[in-house]
């Protein structure tokens, strides 16, 4: 077993959601959790160091990650399943589906990228340099890279200090493990390998990622659909109800 604390949740198929880096399946996905689970069987574990999740003893793996994920979900009862991946959660979910293809019936994948460019890894190196610094400097950071502008115009001096603190206190230790291992993920060889029906959801007023980073994703993919709703990186933020029903729409037809 992984370790991973794991929360299962909801009737129908199984459905494996993968949260993204300095995340957590609540922080990620709490949102729309309510409705997912009306549909599938979620299967939601917080990544090493995330939530209840222990932290690695080293640097994180993507291949173990996967295989660690897709020993989850085999562990809670299902032989396969649907895996969601959110931003890093993505390269997770990619590389099970490739590893594991008889576990994996379909993909959808959320503000996802093959690797960063060079534009995104500036910001991706500054959140890095802030996470020993002080924790006020780095959830407005957060804040700003995370939230769209127009999402961010729309908030009070006192409504975007109160988001701040909130991520301020709910930083996962795991987080310079996650933000390493994005800086090292390319997945220019393994996005043609993936059979499955995917679905790629980019997001039009990302301020973390480039805009490009989501369609190359789909580009390579064979057979792949791609839409994008028009928010931040933070999706279930901005705009939890469209995002629940791309992916329930997406599933349930596949």
């Amino acid at each position: 077993m992984s370790g991973l604390s794991t929360v299962v949740k909801g009737t129908g198929p199984a459905l494996l959601l993968v949260h993204g880096a300095g995340g957590s399946v609540q922080a990620n996905y709490g949102p729309i959790l309510g409705t997912l689970t009306q549909y599938f069987t979620v299967i939601a574990p917080d990544l090493p160091g995330s939530g209840s999740s222990p932290k690695g003893a080293g640097p994180l793996d993507l291949e173990k990650l996967a295989d660690d994920l897709v020993d989850v979900a085999v562990q809670a009862g299902h032989e396969s399943f649907f895996v969601c991946g959110y931003s890093m959660g993505c390269a997770v979910a990619v590389t099970a589906a490739v590893r594991h293809p008889e576990r994996v019936r379909g993909l959808v994948l959320s503000t996802p990228f093959t690797k960063i460019d060079a534009a995104t890894r500036a910001k991706i190196d500054e959140w890095k340099s802030l996470l020993d610094g002080s924790r006020a400097v780095l959830s407005r950071f957060i804040l700003s890279v995370m939230c769209s502008r127009e999402y961010l115009a729309r908030l009070t001096p006192a409504q975007a200090e109160g988001f701040a603190e909130l991520i301020g206190a709910s930083v996962p230790t795991g987080s310079p493990a996650h933000v390493d291992l994005i800086l090292k993920i390319d997945l220019s060889e393994v996005l043609p390998r993936v059979s499955q029906p995917t679905l790629v959801i980019g997001a039009s007023g990302d301020q973390l990622l480039s805009r490009n980073l989501g369609k190359e994703v789909s580009d390579l993919i064979p057979g792949s659909k791609y839409t994008d709703i028009a928010c931040g990186h933070a999706i279930a933020l901005e705009s939890a109800m469209p995002w629940a029903r791309l992916i329930t729409d997406y599933l349930t037809s596949v």
